[in-house]
């Protein structure tokens, strides 16, 4: 088996190296990370920003022995023609085969007074994309640049944990490249309801330590300006060592870039014309190519996910990849804005194609498991998007394969092998798996299935939980 050196430190590079291990890799594998930690679950920073959650917490499992992980190492060239890689530090690393997981790093705006002329962040200008962007805020309040799904996030964990809190869009509603107006007022709606002060529809124009000046000449006090105005696939290292690059690194079926021997996954990646991927799907990636690279002749699909945004107490999912507009296309729309709920699925023979739910978390269930397994909708909607069908959420027992926390990836078959494995609680469930101990939103679905594990088993219906 031949040495694979994966350039980067997060969960892309975490899972493949975990599985390249577990798919019997016998030859050398390497994982070279820039942060000085070991690698750790960024899609929880919101968590620690709330205080819900220690940093330390963040750690994703210990890789295994095999794996030699090197931290606080930043790579800074790739020698395809010698197959080697160079660090800042001055060594030169060989691979037979070379892994870019090297991420995204986060979009800064072009506002004067927010980076200096060097393109180092200001005082009191800070991102949300590492551990280290966790730390205590300055005093006073706290502007968020940026309502996407990150700022929306970052928006709430910041009024939980008690601070005051702005938040500056230039898009008329929250999240507009997910959710239709309709769908963003909702959003909107809790986002006021929790306390945040909206400004939509304004651009920040300019910074100075203290303030932040919109484009219409209002002045905001900030203590600190937190931007979340998207991110950037890093592909420099691609680029530099002649490797095609579009929004990310160009990558085939297989995970390749135009270099047999150098594959890229996660953020970084583009294949098939879409740069990037959730949690989810970077780990698809690297599952896939675990097997490719221990000699499997498989090729990379990309899962039907969804995007469940981190907003504790509210339930909101956005099911890609379809858009209407198709011939034959059918719309269901449902609109409660007095309870803040709202739904709209477009559906091509009775299946999801394309959806939003908000503000009901069993129809939010409901939906999600029927569109990832292309199902079909049952005949009354209303019930489906009210929650009132209790066929996915509650009335029946759901799929063993049905995910319960997408933070952390954990199935309800993982959390039923934890109980019987002695994690008879939902704290104990939650060391077990480590469900709940992200955005916290799966934590009532936990506490229900270990209640039920923990009732006798019906006679009646022979056998045991």
């Amino acid at each position: 088996m031949s040495g694979v050196l994966i350039v980067g430190g997060g969960p892309a590079a975490h899972r493949l190296a975990e599985r390249l291990v577990r798919h019997g890799h016998g030859g050398g594998i390497t994982v070279i990370g820039a942060e000085p930690r070991a690698p750790y679950h960024r899609a929880l920073l919101g968590s620690v920003l709330d205080g819900s959650l220690g940093s330390e917490r963040l750690a994703l499992p210990a890789l295994p022995g095999p794996v030699r992980l090197l931290t606080g190492v930043r790579v800074t060239g790739v020698d395809r023609a010698l197959r080697t890689v160079r660090t800042a530090d001055g060594r030169e690393l060989p691979y037979d085969t070379l892994v870019l997981a090297t991420g995204a790093r986060a979009r800064v705006p072009a506002v004067p007074g927010l980076t200096d002329r060097h393109g180092r962040l200001a005082e009191g200008v800070r991102l949300l994309r590492a551990a280290a962007d966790c730390r205590p805020l300055s005093e006073g309040p706290v502007v968020v640049v940026g309502g996407g799904t990150r700022g929306v996030e970052a928006a709430l964990a910041l009024r939980r944990a008690g601070h005051e809190v702005v938040l500056a869009h230039p898009a008329a509603h929250p999240m507009d490249r997910h959710l239709d107006a309709a769908g963003g007022a909702v959003v909107a709606q809790w986002l006021a309801e929790r306390g945040v002060t909206l400004r939509l529809g304004r651009r920040a124009t300019e910074y100075a330590p203290g303030k932040v000046v919109l484009d219409d000449g209002e002045v905001l006090a900030a203590g600190t300006v937190l931007v979340c105005a998207g991110t950037v696939p890093n592909t420099r290292l691609a680029r530099a060592a002649g490797l095609p690059v579009g929004d990310g690194v160009l990558v085939d079926a297989r995970l390749r870039t135009a270099d047999p021997h150098v594959h890229a996954i996660g953020d970084c990646a583009e294949q098939d014309g879409t740069p990037g991927a959730t949690v989810l799907g970077a780990w698809e990636q690297a599952d896939t190519l675990a097997r490719i690279l221990t000699g499997e002749d498989t090729v990379h699909r990309a899962g039907r996910h969804a995007l469940r945004p981190r907003l504790p107490g509210r339930d909101l999912v956005v099911l890609p990849p379809g858009r209407d507009g198709a011939e034959g296309d059918r719309t269901v729309t449902l609109r409660d804005p007095a309870r803040g709920r709202y739904a709209r699925l477009v559906l091509r023979e009775g299946r999801i194609r394309h959806g939003v739910v908000a503000g009901s978390a069993r129809a939010v269930a409901a939906v999600t498991l029927l569109h990832a397994r292309d199902a079909p909708v049952p005949a009354d909607l209303l019930a489906l998007l009210t929650g009132a069908d209790g066929t996915y959420t509650g009335g029946g027992e759901p799929p063993e394969d049905t995910l319960v926390c997408h933070c952390n990836n954990v199935t309800r078959k993982t959390l039923k092998d934890a109980w019987h494995g002695g994690a008879r609680d939902a704290a104990a469930l939650a060391a077990a798996t480590r469900a709940t101990t992200g955005c916290g939103s799966c934590g009532p679905v936990v506490r229900e299935l270990c209640a039920a594990l923990g009732r006798p088993a019906d006679p009646a219906e022979g056998g045991t939980r």
